[in-house]
């Protein structure tokens, strides 16, 4: 599988690299749904890419609130190059997972909720991916 990075700088900040695979995600996400020839898949990520845009902003927004604001972000987005939906959103899964934890990154409980949030829809749509196909 490709590894996605998203950092900015040649020092890696885990807030700015979960923030920008997050906005990516809405991008490929919608690809997609674009090419997908699956109707439950079509509408799977359809929800995916119409939700996960207000979960990524409402944990920004919450971080900047309490850490102030984020600045340099990249000018251009790395797409995930892998065709499949069930690919993307475990991998997805996974970068959440572990940024969360990375050192650096906040574990202030408000945080962390939003971030429960997003894990949720990425679990949800995987569900839907897998099994009502």
């Amino acid at each position: 599988m490709v590894k996605f990075t998203a950092s900015v700088e040649a020092k890696a900040d885990p807030v700015m690299d979960f923030v920008c695979c997050l906005l990516n995600s809405v991008t490929t996400a919608h690809i997609l749904h674009l090419s997908s020839r699956s109707y439950s898949q079509h509408k799977a990520l359809q929800k995916f890419y119409e939700n996960i845009g207000d979960r990524a902003d409402d944990f920004i927004e919450a971080f900047q609130g309490k850490y102030g604001l984020l600045t340099k972000y990249p000018a251009t987005a790395a797409l995930f190059p892998e065709q499949d939906p069930v690919t993307y959103l475990t991998y997805l899964s996974d970068e959440v997972s572990m940024l969360r934890k990375a050192n650096g990154f906040p574990q202030d409980s408000e945080l962390q909720n939003e971030i429960d949030n997003i894990a949720n829809l990425i679990n949800s749509t995987l569900y839907k991916l897998k099994f009502l196909a």
